[in-house]
């Protein structure tokens, strides 16, 4: 017989409440197409995006982080202190160690809590939110701090046509912790590593160490690109509607609900007609709205689902209670996707 105590935790888990953060600077079309040939319309038509976030120099993924992560304590009614975890889903901190959980945690006024980053792309929300879930119900933390955060801009191409306008910036947070009734389902997860050349980074940052720039990609006057985010649009966007609609309903299924059921839906904002594909794929009923947030925030990787729920909950699209269907899925290819209760 075994000598480990069993671990003891809340029955099931819950989102608690939610925040975001949007940098202050709004950058309409018209600004990347000083570096592109391309127009309004086609960006439009091609992704839904009419404006985005850029962070300024103060805005970084830190102190988004903290703004994000306030408003999430604020909005579920649990102090700083109670927090047992901190979770930081982001591509774009760019300090190898220490991870950049530790000084959120340290800015909040946590109480030593475990902190730590992951890196799964544009799901990496779902992710976080799977892991703080386990940690509520094991028992290791009574609250979890979930971030989503991004300055893809910084990684951003302003030269590269396919790529240019779709890269926004923003932190968004929930606080996961104990429900006496089921009210985040079972994660529908995993990787497709075949498949990681279609959406990656145009060099490795160990290129720069070697100090053979010759081959490095440089910009239209001859300087040496910074590493940058590149993909193959038509393969992701045939990923993305055949393979993550199924996933979705997986995620339905293991849910034991169906589209009927469902109030939300909030995907990754990585493309509207993605979005709009995955919504007639999966016959979701008129009643069940739908998250665009990318039409004004663009494509903020992990940062985009916690996002668009903040701001469906702040415009009374959605509801305390509302039963959503969410899915991330990007570099790796990776995908995560779960039926929650909104806050």
């Amino acid at each position: 017989m075994s000598k480990i105590k069993p671990s003891k935790g809340a029955p099931y888990a819950r989102i608690l409440g939610v925040g975001g953060y949007r940098p202050t600077r709004v950058v309409p079309n018209e600004v990347i197409l000083e570096k592109i040939d391309s127009s309004d319309e086609w960006i439009r038509s091609r992704s839904g995006i009419e404006t985005r976030h850029w962070a300024g120099p103060e805005e970084t993924v830190a102190a988004m982080s903290v703004e994000a992560s306030g408003k999430a304590l604020a909005d579920a009614g649990v102090d700083a202190s109670r927090i047992g975890a901190v979770v930081v889903s982001t591509v774009s901190h760019f300090s190898q160690t220490p991870a950049i959980a530790t000084e959120i945690a340290d800015r909040l006024g946590t109480d030593r809590a475990a902190a730590f980053d992951i890196s799964a792309g544009c799901a990496g929300f779902g992710y976080g939110l799977t892991l703080a879930k386990g940690m509520v119900v094991e028992g290791s933390a009574e609250y979890v701090l979930v971030i989503g955060v991004e300055r893809l801009s910084d990684l951003t191409d302003l030269e590269d046509r396919a790529t240019a306008f779709l890269f926004g910036d923003g932190a968004g947070a929930v606080v996961v912790g104990p429900s006496q009734e089921p009210a985040i389902g079972p994660t529908v997860w995993g990787s497709e590593g075949d498949k990681a050349e279609t959406i990656k980074q145009t060099v490795s940052w160990d290129r720069f160490r070697i100090g053979d720039v010759s081959e490095l990609p440089v910009d239209s006057e001859g300087n040496v690109k910074f590493p940058a985010i590149t993909q193959e649009g038509q393969a992701v966007f045939r990923w993305a509607v055949f393979e993550m609609a199924k996933v979705a309903q997986q995620a339905l299924d293991a849910a034991g609900i169906s589209p009927d059921d469902l109030d939300v839906f909030i995907p990754h904002q990585a493309n509207v007609r993605i979005i709009d594909s995955m919504v007639k794929t999966l016959k979701l009923p008129e009643h069940v709205t739908v998250a665009r947030d990318i039409r004004t925030t663009g494509n903020t990787s992990a940062a985009s689902i916690p996002l668009a729920m903040e701001r469906l909950l702040a415009t009374g699209d959605a509801k305390s209670g509302d039963t959503a269907l969410v899915i991330g899925f990007g570099a790796g290819l990776v995908y995560a996707a779960t039926v929650v209760t909104l806050p």
